[in-house]
């Protein structure tokens, strides 16, 4: 068992209410993701696209590799 469940588990462990409204949050975000997710799935799916070329071209330009647009 890791550590960190071990100290969960134990009477001594606390969240801190910092963390807690970030897992907060994170669970919000991931509700508007879904829901962004199932009403444009042709939108998501052209930036991920995007966001795929970008990635490569800014590899490539730390590589020193230029290549047009």
């Amino acid at each position: 068992m890791s550590s960190t469940l071990k100290l969960f588990l134990s009477e001594k462990s606390q969240i801190y209410s910092a963390t807690a409204w970030y897992l907060s949050d994170l669970g919000e975000y991931r509700g508007k993701q879904e829901l962004y997710t199932r009403q444009s799935p042709q939108r998501l799916k052209a930036l991920r696209e995007r966001a795929l070329i970008e990635s490569a071209v800014s590899s490539n330009r730390i590589e020193g590799v230029s290549v047009e647009p």
